[in-house]
């Protein structure tokens, strides 16, 4: 039974999924956490870049002037909402300057865990 007198009682932390299928956040733990003012609240874990080289290469493509993430994402990989398996797949701290210049070419990969077929 919960302490009524608790001023911080636990928050149950949630087992939905709060991030869709495109969300770079999607799968991460929810946590229990508490704020600068004592409350509980629920925060989503730390989320590890992966390496590079660890993503399966599909292919490249290279950046064109006026190119954006998004419109790459959506072009190559089917959706903008995955502009950032580009950023992951080339290493990117700074998402913007991977189309800062025209003639770059980028990495497309599978998402992290998922590897191509042997065949």
């Amino acid at each position: 039974m919960p302490d009524l007198m608790d001023p911080n009682p636990a928050l149950p932390v949630p087992t939905l999924q709060p991030f869709d299928d495109y969300s770079r956040y999607r799968g991460l733990d929810l946590q229990p956490a508490v704020d600068s003012s004592g409350r509980a609240i629920v925060v989503v874990a730390r989320r590890f870049l992966p390496q590079p080289g660890a993503l399966a290469q599909v292919g490249t493509v290279t950046v064109k002037a006026g190119d954006r993430l998004d419109i790459i994402a959506a072009q190559q990989l089917g959706d903008a909402r995955w502009w950032w398996r580009l950023a992951d797949a080339n290493g990117a701290m700074d998402p913007f300057e991977l189309t800062a210049e025209a003639g770059r070419p980028l990495r497309l990969t599978l998402p992290q865990g998922m590897t191509l077929p042997r065949g």
